[in-house]
């Protein structure tokens, strides 16, 4: 029986641990914190936004974002719902956004952890990998207390982004000391901060608007959504999906700007126009004033302060001079060069048995069930190839 082990007890390492295990497998599993699963359970605010229906073009970003494919393609959404269907999760779409109805993180981690269990999967915590080494015709697992000796090694150690303990360095450092190259890991799905002092005036507002991005003064990309302005600079969604490439633009010491439109609605022309009939209506209104009812009173009185208000409106420029740090971010952009991993299989081009999965890899999905897709799939992937005998 092939024995294999896989460094890491997240949404990739346990998906691969059954995948493995339902091969034919031994599979042992080592996680680092107390408990399996942990930061799953951060997920979607505590409740799991497992997977996304909507596989559009672009939500799967990395230096070679085409990696994705083949096991997205091996282990598809269609896939990843039966597959938590059949452990016992219950469905709720919610505009294509799919999570389960218990509202729980903790009943996914819950459902994978019962599964492994019944596939007689060892799962050890408070097991701290420090290394993997190969010599004999083997793999070793070096822990603190024990050096584990298998046929395959899987690296689902996860990224240095969260809040849980245990989220670090230490998939990386395995990679480097094996030959593999790293895309510099940078925090990604985050808020960003800017360089500009009107926060403390706009600090806690929400509102409608399109932010876009510029990147040495060219525009690069554009999201719309809720923002939150904050006290150092701007969140929300639209933020966090753009914050991946303002982050390594400014590793890559490029000047980084944001431009909100508080009004996508209309043209500036527009914009002009629809002002005009206000004060037509309402004569005795001041320009502050006129706005009343358009915004919410703080972001009022930051838009009025500024000497050309429709731009102000329509083009408010933010100079950005860094993202949030890595426990304030959801995911990692870069890590493990994918072009140095066999794609349709996960297992490195370097060394025969090993292989990698989730957010270790340079690929990296925007808010809404992405990330945990690329997790399922990618540890499927990996756990069914690491199974397979070397004649089948």
């Amino acid at each position: 029986m092939k024995q294999i082990i896989i460094v890491g007890a997240g949404a990739s390492g346990l998906v691969a641990a059954i995948k493995a295990a339902a091969g034919g497998a031994a599979v042992t599993v080592l996680e680092q914190n107390d408990r399996p699963g942990r930061k799953i359970c951060a997920t979607g605010n505590g409740r799991c936004n497992m997977t996304n229906l909507n596989q559009a073009e672009g939500v799967y970003r990395g230096t070679h974002p085409e990696f994705a494919k083949d096991a997205l393609e091996q282990f598809s959404v269609k896939d990843t719902i039966s597959f938590f269907q059949e452990l016992g999760i219950c469905i709720t779409d919610r505009n294509g956004w799919i999570y389960p109805r218990s509202n729980q993180a903790q009943s996914v981690v819950e459902v994978l952890t019962m599964k492994v269990r019944s596939l007689k999967v060892k799962l050890k915590t408070n097991q701290l990998v420090t290394g993997v080494s190969f010599s004999d015709g083997h793999w070793n697992v070096h822990t603190d207390g024990w050096i584990y000796t298998c046929d395959a090694v899987i690296l689902a150690n996860g990224s240095k982004a969260s809040s849980v303990a245990g989220s670090g360095e230490s998939g990386y450092k395995i990679a480097r000391s094996l030959g593999h190259h790293l895309i510099e890991p940078l925090p990604a799905l985050t808020a960003l901060k800017c360089k500009e002092n009107y926060f403390s005036g706009w600090s806690g507002v929400r509102t409608e608007g399109k932010v876009t991005l510029y990147i040495n003064g060219t525009p690069e990309t554009s999201q719309q959504g809720e923002l939150q302005l904050t006290d150092y600079g701007v969140s929300g969604i639209p933020v966090f999906q753009i914050s991946r490439y303002a982050i390594r633009a400014i590793y890559e010491k490029k000047k980084v700007e944001l431009s909100i439109n508080f009004f996508p609605e209309f043209t500036k022309q527009e914009l002009q126009e629809y002002l005009g009939r206000r004060k037509n209506d309402c004569p005795y209104k001041n320009e502050k004033e006129l706005l009343t009812g358009l915004f919410p009173e703080k972001l009022i009185r930051v838009l009025a302060a500024q000497k050309d208000l429709i731009s102000a409106i329509t083009d408010f420029r933010l100079s950005v001079k860094s993202g949030l740090s890595f426990e304030q971010a959801q995911i990692c952009s870069g890590g493990v060069d994918t072009s140095e991993i066999d794609s349709h299989t996960m297992e490195s081009r370097l060394h025969k048995g090993l292989y990698f999965a989730g957010e270790l890899l340079d690929i990296d999905g925007t808010c809404g069930g992405y990330n945990l897709q690329w997790a399922w799939s990618s540890g499927a992937t990996a756990g069914i190839h690491a199974a397979k005998e070397e004649n089948s």
